[in-house]
């Protein structure tokens, strides 16, 4: 190869390097761009679904620092992937809640990723929320006119329901329960799943389920109570 022809040939070679160089650059700088931090993202979370607990003066252990989360990032993975956190207790999508604190899919998806990706904080601290402030817990009231139950009932006279309150958990892990209206109709009302007592609170629907008499409460378990939150019946359009 003649003196031309070395020197077209180390051209190619160094074209093509600068050209791989800016590739592993730029995808380089695209990873970090769009890299799961806990500023950005993961604090959102926390302070949205957890630190009404997990805080100074809450009722368990502080989650609303990363000097406070980072530490326990594999744990928080795994409570969340196993729905044992947030203490929600209950099937996503089987009846819809106002109240749902159970994290998304995309949620689920947004802490796993940052934990395997080694709990990235993030550059830009101006990207962090404020933490939220929380005023004093009080424990839900059920209304007088509740009606608890345990086992299958039948209701005898017409309701609206506005949610459910697990007055004594079941002992099983699982417990589905429905409404099968006198037509045969069946509305989906709560699928209990790994709730915890300790964590009583009301499931509250998004909106009122008119139930006539004769519906049957059908799947509460005989050791168990639950109570039916009753609620005024929506006003029908003109």
């Amino acid at each position: 190869m003649g003196l031309f022809g070395r020197s077209q040939h180390m051209n190619r070679l160094l074209s093509t390097f600068i050209f791989l160089v800016c590739i592993c650059t730029e995808a380089a700088a695209h990873n970090v761009g769009n890299a799961i931090t806990w500023n950005r993202e993961i604090s959102r979370i926390m302070y949205q679904r957890c630190a009404s607990c997990h805080r100074d003066g809450g009722s368990s252990f502080s989650l609303t620092k990363y000097q406070e989360v980072q530490p326990r990032a594999v744990e928080i993975k795994e409570a969340v992937l196993s729905r044992m956190m947030p203490p929600w207790g209950a099937v996503k999508g089987f009846g819809e809640f106002r109240d749902d604190q159970g994290l998304s899919q995309a949620e689920l998806e947004l802490i796993t990723d940052w934990v395997d990706s080694d709990t990235p904080k993030g550059n830009n601290p101006n990207v962090l929320p404020k933490e939220p402030k929380f005023e004093k817990y009080s424990a839900y009231r059920l209304p007088k006119n509740a009606l608890t139950i345990s086992g299958d009932f039948t209701l005898k006279q017409d309701m609206t329901l506005s949610g459910l309150l697990p007055v004594k958990g079941p002992t099983e892990r699982s417990m589905k329960i429905v409404a099968v209206l006198p037509g045969g109709e069946t509305k989906p009302l709560l699928w209990l799943y790994a709730y915890d007592d300790r964590y009583q609170h009301p499931f509250l629907f998004r909106e009122g389920l008119d139930l006539p008499a004769g519906t049957l409460i059908r799947g509460v378990s005989n050791n168990s109570q639950i109570a039916l939150i009753p609620g005024k019946k929506a006003r029908k359009a003109n």
